[in-house]
């Protein structure tokens, strides 16, 4: 039978292992953002994807657990409770604005407006099936997190997106937690799509995606919700302007800024 000596050590261990398995998330996530794609095909087509730490920046960071390192836990809001994981390494690319409520709505959808520089962009976020990103979402706007900041990145081609979230516009900023990804495995992201940014699984945050031209994506990115049709007019008037220099992944031509973020209950 362990002594309490010993039961006191077995805590510590367990203690350390989770303050190294947040670090490391919290790591990642300043390499936060969403993707880039490969596509080969031989008979059929596989899509892959690689995760951009930066504007310019083509590594693929490794998503796979260290070994060593225990598996963040999978807290999927299903039974109305989210992990949100602080982020305490005091980055200055992340914006505190607190923590949202870990009871969340599990049930319904909820309207989000965007009015961007560029036009407003309606979202219905699906608090049934992505719980925990809807209510962080919601949170942030509440929070006025998301007025005055930038849409760092437009991609085209197989990879069709607009790339928000970011306070810092640097594609590594965000708020100071984290939460579990959501996935099913059976994710597909066409036009309309609003999903979540990450760096890996476990690593969403405030960084969001969306898709204005079906996109091959592994099924590795939370779908949070869907955009309507004037934010679609939007999103294709965004596109039409370019990416910077003429390349297929970078700034939009037109700058695009989040004037404000309007929750409709």
């Amino acid at each position: 039978m362990p002594t309490n000596k010993q039961r006191r050590e077995a805590a510590q261990r367990r203690l350390q292992r989770q303050l190294e398995r947040r670090e490391e998330l919290a790591q990642k996530r300043r390499r936060n953002t969403l993707i880039g794609v490969t596509v080969l095909a031989v008979v059929a087509v596989v899509a892959a994807l690689f995760l951009i730490t930066g504007l310019g920046d083509d590594e693929e960071p490794d998503t796979a657990a260290a070994p060593g390192t225990t598996a963040a836990p999978v807290v999927d809001g299903s039974d109305g409770t989210c992990d949100f994981i602080p982020d305490t390494s005091g980055s200055d690319t992340l914006t505190d604005v607190g923590i949202p409520p870990a009871e969340v709505p599990t049930t319904g959808t909820t309207g989000l407006t965007l009015a961007t520089s560029a036009g407003d962009i309606g979202l219905t976020l699906d608090q049934e099936n992505a719980p925990c990103a809807a209510a962080s979402m919601v949170y942030l706007a509440q929070q006025g997190f998301f007025e005055g900041t930038p849409c760092h990145r437009l991609t085209s081609g197989g990879l069709s997106v607009l790339q928000c979230g970011d306070p810092s516009g640097t594609g590594t900023g965000g708020p100071t937690y984290d939460f579990p990804t959501q996935v099913t495995g059976a994710e597909t992201y066409p036009r309309g799509t609003l999903a979540m940014a990450n760096a890996g699984q476990g690593t969403d945050a405030s960084q969001f995606f969306l898709v204005y031209a079906d996109s091959q994506l592994q099924p590795d990115y939370t779908v949070v919700g869907t955009i309507d049709e004037a934010g679609l007019a939007t999103l294709d008037a965004i596109a039409a302007a370019g990416i910077e220099g003429g390349a297929t992944d970078g700034a939009p031509a037109q700058p695009v800024t989040i004037e404000s973020a309007t929750v409709q209950q």
